[in-house]
């Protein structure tokens, strides 16, 4: 059963957003190989503030544009960093993280958040992958709207 098909029969009939979150960073942390960081940052009006996830202790606020989580919130775009070395600002929450993926979540023009994944690994993730995430992220919209 792919991801999202496992994302959405867990989250089928769950109301609580921050339960939600906490299943789809569970699965995705669980569920994929060389993940080691996977959770939400959510969008206080000011910045990006730490939300449900897997993984080492987290980096608790990331102000928009900065980092990749910021930049791709500001940007509204999904942002797929092969090597976190080399992205403008990176901010290094874990120093084992190399690679990462960052979808942001809109609902309307309205920041809510973003998911993001981070890899010990360059280069880990795959364009198939990132669609991935993208469509966990347009199902968790789709169910909140």
């Amino acid at each position: 059963m792919s991801l999202v098909k496992v994302v959405e029969s867990v989250l089928e009939g769950e109301a609580s957003q921050l339960t939600q979150m906490a299943h789809i960073s569970a699965l995705i942390f669980h569920e994929m190989k060389k993940v080691n960081w996977a959770g939400f940052y959510l969008y206080d009006g000011n910045e990006l503030v730490v939300g449900p996830y897997q993984g080492k202790l987290a980096c608790s606020r990331i102000p928009l544009g900065k980092g990749v989580c910021g930049t791709a919130a500001a940007q509204n775009k999904t942002i797929c960093v092969e090597d976190v070395e080399n992205f403008p600002g990176h901010i290094a929450c874990d120093s084992a993280s190399k690679s990462e993926v960052v979808v942001p979540i809109f609902f309307g023009d309205q920041l809510f958040g973003v998911l993001d994944i981070d890899s010990p690994e360059l280069s880990r993730f795959t364009n198939s992958e990132v669609r991935v995430f993208e469509e966990i992220v347009d199902y968790f919209k789709r169910i909140n709207s």
